[in-house]
């Protein structure tokens, strides 16, 4: 186990593709940390740094206190599990497992204990003399995720594991993951582009987006106070709605932001520090609202979006333009239709408010 840090790192490739700029980040000695962004955001670059496998352009990566930079991939004491799993087709699960022990040139009898002790643990035991190509997609994950740990590595990184697998078989394999690093107790670094993996396994996530840190947080802060635009409409289905409006300050230090040209009361101290008054983004998030004749805001249904146990209603302001629609997330039982005029309460305690 080991605590990692990262100094501003960055990196910059030849063709000029800046990856990751001034990346600070701690993960804590026996942390499961999930990075999580959009394809090309610099998850996949953050961990090859880690591991070794890219040179460092800028900054400093400290792997339990001590610095990483000049150190090789094999004296980092890092494993990594690929999202294509990378086994070798003509080996064994045993095989695959003792392979890297092997190149460590550890003695036989601790390469069986340790091949054993990890088949095991992942219920491997009635595989091990099976090929890979013999394996089902969420054995291949487990052999995969073995062989990373016979290592028993200070650090475990791994980049979208899952992805190869269908619905059910991620489920089941994210909460194994899950269980298997509350267990050992191993530092953890884990990358993904989806949003309910992170949020379901991650105690705490670091959302990514163009090689920029935008927040990291517990999986509840992250949904409900959101630091940035992004990462609010990045996390949730739908995502939260993102308004751009008026803050509108009054002399005796109220507060309110505009939706169209209707206000909506809210505390001065919700506000982000320095933002006085004109244009600015808010967010609410759309199981938030309520629909309801006493609301404060008026609108008109845009859209309706019946899936059974719930209905999205898309609601535009009176008399503006429709790129300030909100969506509502309302029952089931919802009957609003196009074109109906609607009251809308927002509660003052979930709105957002972004500097940016």
């Amino acid at each position: 186990m080991a605590e990692v840090e990262f100094r501003s790192v960055g990196k910059t490739f030849p063709n000029g593709h800046r990856a990751l700029w001034e990346l600070n980040l701690t993960i804590a000695d026996g942390e499961l940390l999930v990075v999580v962004g959009p394809s090309g955001c610099g998850k996949s670059t953050l961990l090859r740094l880690l591991a070794g496998l890219e040179e460092i352009g800028e900054g400093e990566i400290r792997i339990d206190g001590r610095l990483a930079n000049p150190l090789t991939p094999q004296q980092r004491n890092v494993a990594m599990v690929f999202q294509d799993y990378a086994l070798y087709p003509n080996m064994t699960v045993r095989e695959n497992l003792a392979f890297p022990l092997q190149m460590r040139k550890l003695d036989k009898t601790a390469v069986a204990r340790r091949v054993a002790d990890t088949a095991a643990m992942l219920e491997l035991g009635e595989l091990l003399e099976r090929y890979p190509r013999q394996l089902s997609g969420g054995q291949r994950q487990r052999v995969a995720m073995g062989r990373a740990l016979v290592r028993e590595p200070s650090v475990f990184l791994m980049d979208e594991p899952l992805s190869n697998l269908d619905a059910k078989l991620r489920v089941q394999v994210r909460s194994e993951i899950a269980e298997l690093q509350k267990r050992l107790g191993t530092t953890m670094v884990y990358v993904t582009h989806d949003q309910v993996e992170a949020m379901t396994l991650g105690r705490r996530i670091a959302v990514l987006h163009q090689g920029r840190l935008q927040q990291v947080a517990d999986p509840q802060q992250l949904y409900d106070r959101p630091a940035t635009p992004f990462v609010a409409g990045f996390i949730g289905n739908p995502p939260m709605n993102l308004v751009r409006g008026m803050l509108i300050r009054g002399e005796d230090g109220s507060a309110a932001v505009t939706w169209g040209n209707q206000p909506i009361a809210l505390p001065a101290d919700r506000l982000p520090p320095g933002l006085v008054r004109g244009e600015t983004t808010w967010g609410v998030r759309p199981e938030a609202l309520v629909l309801s004749e006493s609301g404060q805001l008026r609108g008109v249904v845009r859209l309706v979006e019946y899936l059974g146990h719930e209905t999205l209603v898309h609601l535009v302001p009176e008399a503006s333009s429709a790129d300030a629609a909100l969506i509502v997330r309302a029952g089931g039982l919802c009957r609003a239709r196009p074109g109906d005029c609607l009251g809308l309460q927002v509660p003052e305690e979930a709105i957002v408010v972004f500097a940016v």
